[in-house]
């Protein structure tokens, strides 16, 4: 397994401690806010700007090292588990975010009628619902 620094130069990145630091932190798991990864990462080395942050994000993601997520009504998340065109499932109870391997059938479309000249490289779905813990608690209030 490649280690922080060899990823970034792999990437053509320059090696810092901010970007390693936010490497790190994307490489721990989930889908975090940009808040979430700046005190995650202030914790890590002295001090860093939220811009500072901002920056990295956006080199990582240019780099294909992180993927930016944005669920309508959410602000923008980033998760290190990029570029095998995975999808998301959104709980509209508590706005937890679980990765999704694969969509499989014919519902939700999953190749446009059209594709207007594009070539397809890839393809963003986000699933809305209830996870188990909003259900039950939805299922609870029904019943009282």
């Amino acid at each position: 397994m490649s280690t922080g620094e060899e990823l970034l130069r792999e990437h053509g990145l320059r090696v810092t401690r901010p970007r390693l630091a936010v490497l790190e932190v994307l490489t721990g798991g989930g889908h975090l806010e940009v808040d979430e990864i700046a005190q995650q990462v202030r914790s890590r080395i002295d001090s860093v700007s939220t811009q500072a942050i901002y920056d990295v994000l956006g080199a990582l993601t240019r780099a294909g090292l992180a993927r930016r997520i944005e669920p309508a009504g959410s602000p923008a998340r980033y998760e290190s588990r990029a570029g095998d065109n995975h999808h998301h499932i959104v709980c509209r109870g508590c706005g937890a975010i679980t990765d999704v391997d694969c969509a499989v059938g014919e519902r939700p479309c999953l190749l446009p009628s059209e594709l207007h000249g594009f070539d397809l490289d890839e393809a963003e779905i986000t699933f809305w619902g209830l996870c188990p813990a909003c259900k039950a608690r939805r299922t609870a209030d029904l019943a009282s």
